[in-house]
């Protein structure tokens, strides 16, 4: 049996290994497919692309699909759609994700500023000064914080400063669920709802949720995540089943800022099978009739 990650994040955007490095490491660990899905940006997909051309197996090679981590806004909440096997040169959508890259600076600044008015010595110049190029999320706020004292962890970090119901937390101006799974599609790739169980919602509200986005069009779901316990990959088959979405799984990797996730394995007992590749191929073809 192979194995496959379709959700891994680099520097990219707010993952601590460059996209060489994850390819490198995807290759190390024999994993047969990865889906490079940094936030709002697909600037890491090429760099990976050609990594894994030269540092997998001839025999064993690693596939780099090429994808994006979207956030859009549903109901006052940050929910994330993940796109799959994207035409990285497509323009509506590069044009979207740069429009959304502006925007998210503006918020940035907004945040820096109002975490200097609690005494934080912080500006998004410093955080670009240490994260080059990388899209800036709360993650390196709460990085910046732990590394300059502020904070023990990065985890007391998101809890006193940057959760969304802190004074300091200033909310992104977002696309929205219809326009993300559009620019997906127009991108030639398929939309899916990244780990629906984190929103924290009812199975009733999760429902209403799914009912919508399928709607839009959306083609899948993650069901098989590093977060789940007990019965909850059984509970997203079954909102699969019954939208007629397909299956993905990924560990949400993130490096050092998120240490206790894998590249592959997530908490120690993710597999993904390459199986679940077919059902996705054969849903694009659906998709390009």
């Amino acid at each position: 049996m192979k194995y496959i990650d379709l959700h891994v994040h680099s520097n990219a955007s707010d993952g601590t290994l460059s996209p060489t490095e994850v390819a490198g490491l995807a290759a190390s660990l024999s994993l047969s497919a990865i889906a490079l899905t940094d936030h709002d940006t697909l600037s890491g997909v090429r760099e990976a692309q050609s990594a894994a051309l030269v540092l997998s197996d001839s025999e064993n090679p690693l596939r780099i699909i090429p994808g994006a981590e979207l956030s859009v806004a549903y109901r006052k909440k940050d929910i994330h759609i993940l796109g799959l096997f994207l035409d990285i040169n497509n323009k509506p959508l590069n044009d979207a994700l740069h429009t959304a890259l502006i925007k998210r600076d503006e918020r940035n600044e907004k945040m820096a500023s109002n975490l200097r008015s609690a005494g934080i010595d912080i500006t998004v110049d410093k955080l670009k000064a240490v994260e080059g190029e990388a899209v800036l999320t709360r993650a390196h706020f709460a990085k910046y914080m732990t590394e300059h004292g502020y904070t023990k962890t990065n985890k007391e970090a998101f809890e006193k400063y940057l959760n969304d119901s802190s004074p300091y937390y200033v909310p992104r101006d977002y696309l929205t669920p219809e326009k993300a799974i559009s620019l997906i599609h127009q991108a030639g790739g398929l939309a899916v709802l990244a780990h629906p169980l984190l929103y924290k919602y009812n199975l009733e509200q999760l429902d209403d949720l799914i009912s919508l986005l399928t709607k839009f069009g959306l083609d899948g779901i993650e069901a098989i995540y590093s977060m789940n316990t007990g019965f909850d990959e059984g509970i997203v088959r079954r909102f699969a089943n019954r939208y007629n979405l397909v299956i993905t799984g990924g560990s949400d990797f993130h490096g050092k800022n998120k240490p206790d996730i894998g590249l592959g394995f997530g908490k120690g007992n993710l597999k993904v099978p390459e199986t679940l590749l077919e059902p996705l191929e054969n849903r694009l073809k659906i998709r390009s009739l």
